[in-house]
């Protein structure tokens, strides 16, 4: 069922309470109503990360050595949720024989060949992509645009995929309405387009179709969405708004 309710002002901190370890008190039970606000929770994410990639390129390290940094700050504040999601779903969609098998894998803690090789190539994409952009003296408009966009395509699956299994976390955190949906997916293509003009634009689209395509997919797989998906989408959205943006800018 879809949620109701509206935006609220303390959704930004709901949503940085879902989708980070990041210690804010929040209304926990906001869950999928809050989801409107899951681009702006991932702008602050990548802001901090952003911070840390300025410093260290302004402390004289190297474009490579900042882009490592970057994405050990992600890992911290979001307790590694999406990478976790990217290696599960490796492992269950190419692991197993039929859905039941598949959501099964997704489920068990022990991660995989598939989820190891997921995530070598995730990590080393994200990396690569991040000290081309800072090798090229832009650091904070690609990575909040990268995560404005990615946060977005997660509320556009969760919308549009039904919960493969019901008593998971997906499932609980429930349905975001049409017009969170709808304001998520403005704020998210508005920041990419404001920050990179029609590399921004560029970045969305090419985000959203890597989170179709892996939506179709696990659609196949498994019925619909589970966190383990969504996290999954997260990581392929940003990687694939990196990849355009490091083209372009």
């Amino acid at each position: 069922m879809a949620e109701t309710g509206g935006p609220r002002a303390g959704d930004v901190a709901a949503a940085l309470a879902l989708l980070s370890r990041v210690p804010v008190r929040a209304d926990h039970r906001r869950g999928a109503a809050a989801a409107w606000a899951w681009p702006v929770a991932g702008a602050l994410l990548a802001a901090m990360a952003a911070a840390a990639g300025w410093a260290a390129l302004a402390l004289g390290l190297p474009a490579a050595a900042a882009a490592g940094l970057v994405l050990a700050v992600q890992v911290a504040t979001t307790g590694a949720m999406h990478e976790d999601g990217l290696a599960d779903t490796a492992d269950g969609l190419w692991g197993g024989a039929d859905p039941a098998r598949r959501l099964e894998i997704m489920k068990d803690s022990r991660i995989g060949a598939y989820g190891v090789l997921a995530l070598i190539l995730g990590v080393g994409l994200r990396w690569t992509l991040l000290t081309a952009l800072f090798a090229a003296g832009t650091v904070w408009a690609p990575l909040i645009a990268a995560g404005m966009v990615s946060r977005a395509a997660i509320v556009a699956a969760m919308r549009r995929l039904p919960p493969a299994r019901p008593g998971g976390l997906s499932a609980l955190v429930g349905r975001p309405a049409a017009t969170g949906e709808a304001l998520a997916l403005a704020l998210g293509l508005a920041g990419a387009v404001v920050l990179c003009g029609a590399a921004g634009l560029g970045a969305a689209l090419a985000a959203a179709a890597a989170a179709v395509g892996l939506g179709q997919l696990a659609r196949a797989k498994i019925g619909g969405q589970t966190g383990d998906i969504l996290g999954a989408v997260q990581q392929v959205a940003e990687i694939a708004a990196l990849t355009v943006l490091a083209a372009a800018l």
